[in-house]
């Protein structure tokens, strides 16, 4: 994992989309994290099992298995812990036990699966529940039991924590918040928005301190 900023305080645990978007928003969500390093704010950017440098192949990979990690490791972490999802990777924390959870364009399972079932002609939802072994979409190999953990995967939609939806202005779902810029996760190369980024590193920071108390 990348880890930014002081070793006490409260700490946000960042989780990248899934599959190709990770790569498109990986500079983008380092440059939140080093910002929010900038206002005192500790975070973490781990490789959740079966992505990054995980040494579990993505064919191999679970989404229950990532929820677990996350779980574990605000278990160990024994500080105010804070999720930060963008896009899909606002699934992983869905069952840790977090002190506040602040998403970036959050999607639900079965909208991840429509996009990159549209990537192989033929294919849709309904198709790929039916799978006995490892489907292709969008360059990576998912295992029908990952198949079945993404169409039924929800967003955290519980009350006992704060909670806080960003979104950009594009986008006509509901959010706390909305700012202008480009969805970079729909760009096919990996890009970054140092101006966005830093505009969405002050608003977790206030929103972490209005938490805090």
């Amino acid at each position: 994992m990348l880890r930014f900023g002081p070793d006490d305080g409260p700490v946000v645990i960042a989780s990248l989309p899934l599959f190709e978007e990770a790569n498109r928003t990986r500079a983008f969500t380092v440059s939140i994290l080093r910002s929010l390093a900038d206002e005192n704010i500790g975070s973490v950017l781990p490789d959740w099992p079966g992505t990054g440098e995980s040494l579990i192949e993505t064919r191999d990979a679970r989404l229950l298995a990532m929820r677990a990690a996350c779980e574990a490791l605000v278990e160990q972490i024994a500080r105010p812990a804070y999720a930060v999802g963008v896009r899909s990777g606002a699934l992983i924390d869905a069952s840790a036990p977090m002190d506040g959870r602040w998403h970036l364009s959050p999607v639900e399972g079965e909208a991840v699966l429509r996009e990159m079932a549209r990537t192989r002609p033929g294919i849709d939802v309904s198709t790929l529940m039916q799978a006995t072994e490892a489907v292709e979409l969008a360059g990576n190999l998912l295992s029908p039991a990952m198949l079945a953990d993404l169409a039924g995967a929800r967003v955290y939609d519980g009350e006992h924590v704060p909670q806080r939806v960003v979104r950009l202005e594009s986008d006509p779902r509901t959010a706390d918040l909305k700012l202008a810029g480009a969805p970079l996760w729909r760009r096919a190369e990996p890009g970054n928005d140092l101006a966005l980024a830093k505009h969405l590193a002050d608003d977790i920071a206030a929103w972490v301190r209005s938490c805090e108390g």
